[in-house]
Order: structure tokens, then sequence, then C-alpha cells
């Protein structure tokens, strides 16, 4: 069994747009909880799923991800 794990990606958004956009493909994945600090521009993700889904979930919002490790 897996534990849920808290994972920091850096997402390069600028306006309230892109934390929509990061908002709106994150609340397509189930078992998934989040935060996002726009003016920092990072996003916590809660999940039992892999860094590799995440990250490539993020990536369709159309930015720049990074991820920087567990919190």
């Amino acid at each position: 069994m897996c534990l849920s794990q808290k994972h920091e990606f850096e997402v390069a958004m600028t306006c309230e747009g892109c934390s929509g956009a990061v908002t709106r493909v994150l609340n397509k994945v189930e078992g998934v909880t989040f935060e996002i600090d726009l003016p920092k521009k990072l996003v916590w993700i809660e999940s039992e799923k892999d860094v590799e889904f995440l990250h490539k979930t993020l990536e369709k919002c159309g930015k720049e991800v990074k991820y920087n490790g567990t919190k």
C-alpha cells in the first residue's frame, strides 16, 4: 500500500488564468488534494500517484514545471 505524500512543484504561473489552468487539470485527477501559491509559483500536491504522473499532469496546463521534492 502506497502512502500519500506531499509533493512540491514549481510551475511557471504568472496570473490567475495560469493558476486556474493548474486547478482545472488537477481537479480531473481522482485522489489528489492540492494547494497553489501563485506569488511563489508553487503547487503542493498530496497524492498516492507517482511523481512522473503528477509532473505530466501539470504539464498539460502548458506551463514549465519543475519538481522540488517531497515536503
